[in-house]
């Protein structure tokens, strides 16, 4: 790729300071990349390209650091599409097992996606008002403990174990759950507890928890150990809050795109985060999404290349392992 003097430049800064997390001065890039341009020809076009918003300056040094523009202009237009070879490896290797679960491809996938970029993973599912209650059945462990079971339209399935009183029969458990699985039977999950408000200590766990099923994260210890968050209190707290938040991965992946850069403009209290977004067609779950979170000081070139890789990869793992119909099926 044949880039002009000032796009070279620019890329030069950009992958520098995602490289190092140090702003970057005319003499590190003539020191380190042996630029055959003059420290004052290389300071016009960094003034050039601060005027143009896509650099900007630090209050502890004299060197420049990419903006949000400068980073989403090198995303656009200045990264090389090249995907890391390591990752291809790993990939295949994983998608040569047999007899694996949707879940287990999915989870080790994303694990692999988390430990190549050293950034956080995020698989979402439907939301709770998309998902539907299918089935409530209650297993006997003993005299006085029993698992319930819920299942989901959408294949999810989370049990709770809970103590059943002394005073109450486990028959009369089972006729309970008998009369709450036809009253309850299609109703949305995030709908459950006001219907039912005497199932509320079992209902009301599993769907606070329900995000938690809809939005598994991987790869958390390695986003922390970012400088950004290692090193500053109110910056992880802040990214702890937004990896709790589902809605806001839905909303950065609202875009008919593959791919969908969200960089520092999420909101004003992340303006220093970047989701990275793609659709996955999961077997059962059609709206999936896989999404990688990090600082804005993350590296683009490997992280959508990784993600598109990750995801066209699935795609036909999914598409090769569909059960074919039956003779006879329409």
């Amino acid at each position: 790729m044949e880039l002009n003097r000032r796009d070279r430049i620019l890329k030069l800064i950009v992958e520098h300071f995602i490289k190092t997390a140090s702003p970057v001065g005319s003499q590190t890039l003539i020191e380190e990349y042996h630029l055959d341009f003059s420290s004052a020809t290389i300071r016009s076009e960094m003034n050039a390209l601060e005027t143009d918003g896509l650099i900007e300056k630090t209050h502890t040094s004299s060197g420049r650091v990419p903006s949000s523009a400068g980073y989403r202009y090198y995303c656009s237009k200045l990264r090389n599409l090249n995907v890391d070879g390591d990752i291809k490896l790993q990939l295949q290797a994983l998608l040569n097992k047999k007899a694996q679960s949707i879940e287990e491809v999915i989870k080790e996938s994303c694990e692999i996606l988390s430990h190549m970029t050293n950034l956080a993973s995020i698989v979402l599912g439907p939301n709770a008002d998309d998902e539907h209650l299918v089935s409530l059945q209650v297993i006997p462990i003993s005299a006085n403990t029993a698992t319930a079971v819920f299942v989901t339209d959408k294949g999810y399935v989370e049990n709770k174990t809970f103590v059943i009183s002394d005073k109450m029969p486990i028959g009369d458990v089972e006729k309970c759950v008998h009369l709450l699985n036809d009253r309850l039977r299609g109703t949305a999950i995030s709908h459950l507890v006001e219907k039912m408000e005497a199932i509320k200590p079992i209902l009301g766990d599993y769907v606070s928890e329900h995000d938690v099923l809809c939005l598994s994260l991987y790869g958390k210890a390695e986003l922390f150990e970012q400088p950004e968050f290692a090193h500053d209190a109110d910056k992880l707290k802040r990214m702890i809050e937004l990896l709790d938040s589902p809605e806001i991965f839905r909303e950065a992946s609202h875009n008919g795109d593959n791919i969908t850069i969200k960089i520092g403009d999420i909101s004003e209290e992340y303006n220093d985060v970047s989701i990275i977004t793609s659709r996955i067609k999961i077997p059962g779950n059609p709206d999936g999404t896989i999404a990688v979170v990090g600082p804005t000081r993350m590296d683009y070139q490997k992280v959508v290349g990784a993600l598109e890789y990750v995801v066209k990869a699935l795609d036909e793992y999914f598409k090769e392992t569909k059960p074919s119909k039956k003779e006879g099926d329409k």
